[in-house]
């Protein structure tokens, strides 16, 4: 049985470059996406992503970094003790945009591993939205959305 994924993408207009930096920079990635994290996206490092909604950490394995085009993270599956991979693309559509994909693989293809994929589908659309708000226009579209 093979194990469930998704991807999804959106445009950024700005360069890929500038896209790439603004989800490996953690002083970036907090305007826009988690709480705080402990380091930058730097391959070989697990960090520590906090989200708005969450007061415990969650750790991140930093499995590639090829700057500006790629970066591969690994963490806990919120179903069972084994890890999900994400591969996140900044392709240039030209000098001024980038299309950005995000996929998410690996849950194991039951009730509860359906649900956890389903939930972070959605969070990686909200932070690719998020990003693409405050890159593009200076706005946190994440501030006072946490309960």
């Amino acid at each position: 049985m093979e194990a469930l994924k998704f991807q999804v993408q959106l445009k950024i207009r700005r360069p890929a470059a500038e896209v790439f930096d603004a989800v490996a920079d953690p002083k970036k990635l907090s305007g826009y996406f988690i709480r705080e994290a402990s380091g930058p996206l730097v391959e070989g490092a697990t960090v520590q992503w906090r989200f708005p909604e969450f007061d415990e950490w969650f750790p991140v394995e930093v499995r590639e970094v090829s700057r500006p085009e790629r970066i591969v993270l690994a963490w806990d599956a919120a179903d069972g003790p084994y890890k999900t991979l994400i591969e996140m693309a900044f392709k240039p559509i030209d000098e001024a945009n980038t299309l950005v994909q995000i996929s998410e693989s690996g849950w194991r293809d039951t009730p509860e591993g359906r649900k956890a994929s389903y939930g972070n589908c959605g969070g990686w659309m909200h932070m690719m939205m998020g990003l693409k708000g405050w890159i593009e226009y200076g706005i946190n579209l994440r501030a006072g959305g946490a309960l």
